[in-house]
Order: structure tokens, then sequence, then C-alpha cells
């Protein structure tokens, strides 16, 4: 889908403040309200926009620490990736999930309210499934987070 100013715009006040109401999203893009609701719509459809949520403080509810779980898989096949599948989607302290490239097969972020849970996730955690080897690093420091993609790119794309 090609994406023009205005649907660039929309995009970058919807991952701002999604709550925001439809007036106050079309005024700030130049809109009026119905084209402007037609473009989100049609930026949902394409699965551009895939959800409207909203973004929690861990540290606000008791959930201070973030962990970087690297697991190395102790085979590859897609029996052991099924499985490791449903147990990364069982667990909900595990927020993200990436196939890596390099020494660790997969990157898990993990929180958690304090070491002590940790230490009982990481050993439900190993116990439900066979790992060649599971190394942590807990942050020290969130220095900076946002969910929001950069759209500069797109920007440029436009231009060429």
């Amino acid at each position: 889908m090609k994406l023009d100013v205005y649907d660039r715009r929309i995009l970058s006040i919807l991952q701002e403040d999604c709550s925001l109401p439809l007036a106050e999203i079309a005024s700030r893009v130049g809109l009026s309200q119905t084209p402007c609701w037609r473009r989100i719509r049609k930026l949902e459809t394409a699965g551009i926009v895939t959800n409207r949520v909203a973004i929690l403080d861990p540290k606000s509810l008791g959930i201070g620490v973030t962990v970087f779980v690297h697991v190395r898989a102790a085979t590859h096949n897609s029996n052991w990736l099924s499985r490791f599948r449903e147990l990364v989607e069982s667990m909900p302290e595990i927020t993200e999930v990436y196939r890596m490239s390099g020494q660790s097969d997969y990157l898990l972020r993990v929180l958690v309210p304090d070491i002590n849970y940790y230490d009982r996730f990481y050993r439900e955690l190993i116990a439900s499934h066979e790992f060649d080897d599971v190394s942590s690093s807990f942050a020290m420091e969130r220095i900076k987070h946002t969910s929001a993609i950069p759209l500069h790119f797109l920007e440029k794309e436009a231009a060429e």
C-alpha cells in the first residue's frame, strides 16, 4: 500500500496517542473527519494498524525487573520449534521473542516483579523444554523505550 503524507501523519498521531478523538486527529492532519476516518479504516484493513492499545508502565505496577534471556535450541527441527512456540505463548512473563542470528537462537524479553520471581520463572522454563543453553541478562536501566515505528523511512521513499 502506498502511503501519502496524510496517511503518514495519521500513523504518527495514532502511534503517539490513539485515544484522541477523530475530530482532533482530522484537525491535526488537515482533513475533515469522514476522509480521515476512511483513511484510518483503510490502514487497519491493510494490516498497517494492527491494534489500538494502552501502554502500561511496568514499574508503576510493581513489575520492576526486565530480563533478556538468550536461548540456544537443543535441536533444530520443527517439533522442537512447535513446542517452544507453545511454551513461550503460555508464559505471560515473556513479552517478546525473537529468532536470532549469532550465538543465541532466540532472545526473550521477560518482565517480572523481582529476582525471586525470575528464579521461579527460570526453573519452570527449563523444566518445560529441552535447551542447549539458557543465559540471562538483567537490564540495569531502561534508557530508551518506544512502541513507535520509525516513519521517516516512508518520507524518503515518497520523495524518490
